[in-house]
């Protein structure tokens, strides 16, 4: 299931944060971090499923 939440980061970071924690702290922290970048919402999603 982590591969598709991944697949789902590289598309659209916010995307992979929610299927993994849902409308949390840090979903809304992805969706501020992809706004300034798509880089720091990338590594911030992909560090948030691989954490779990």
């Amino acid at each position: 299931m982590d591969i598709i939440r991944i697949i789902f980061s590289i598309l659209l970071p916010p995307l992979g944060v929610f299927l993994q924690v849902g409308l949390g702290m840090h979903f809304w922290l992805n969706i501020l971090l992809t706004l300034l970048g798509y880089f720091p919402g990338l590594i911030h999603a992909i560090y948030i499923i691989a954490k779990k």
